[in-house]
């Protein structure tokens, strides 16, 4: 049977450094920090991540000059994804050398996942079916995420590997049926891989 791969992207793929689209803004990355902090970023990233618009968030901010930097995030953001996770895509290329069927689960906003596209070509090319949860508005480890991607993909949860970052991801896709693979680095997963004689 032709191997089905899913794969998460952020932390598995790609690294996310949101200081890094604030360097022309800030003196320092204290001060980006402590602009991540009042404005609640990571709450508010997983809302958008859940459907959410960055501009609409923006409008909860009292402070004019914090909403403005908070609604130009999604313009910022190819600045925060530019660097791939050391290894990980030499294995993406060598699954795809063998035949192997390629495919994406994602937690990420809709608007910034076309930024993302923007700044890595080979996202829009390299997955069979990629699903994206600002798309669908439910974010993982929720179970219909992955049932929308056996439903697109037309593959059973039996016959696919998850490779994940996060551990409450990997959990519940096991829960599923899926062989799930906890992604530390590339060298482990590599190993992981290896043991299922799919490298």
């Amino acid at each position: 049977m032709t191997p089905h791969i899913v794969f998460d992207v952020g932390g598995v793929l790609l690294e996310w450094h949101p200081h890094q689209g604030y360097i022309d803004v800030f003196d320092s990355a204290a001060e980006t920090q402590a602009f991540l902090d009042r404005t609640d970023f990571r709450a508010r990233n997983i809302r958008a991540d859940r459907g959410e618009r960055f501009a609409d968030l923006a409008q909860e901010l009292d402070d004019p000059r914090d909403r403005a930097l908070f609604a130009s995030y999604v313009s910022r953001f190819s600045k925060m994804v530019q660097n791939k996770v050391p290894g990980s895509w030499d294995i993406l290329n060598r699954l795809q050398a063998r035949g192997a069927c390629l495919y994406a689960i994602t937690n990420w906003s809709a608007e910034t996942w076309v930024e993302a596209q923007k700044a890595h070509p080979s996202l829009a090319t390299t997955f069979r079916t990629t699903i994206v949860s600002g798309h669908e508005g439910v974010l993982k480890p929720d179970p219909r995420l992955f049932q929308l991607l056996f439903e697109s993909a037309g593959v059973a949860p039996v016959d696919c590997v998850f490779i994940d970052d996060s551990l409450i991801n990997v959990e519940s896709a096991g829960r599923l049926g899926m062989d799930a693979i906890h992604f530390e680095t590339a060298d482990k997963l590599a190993g992981a891989l290896l043991e299922r004689e799919l490298l």
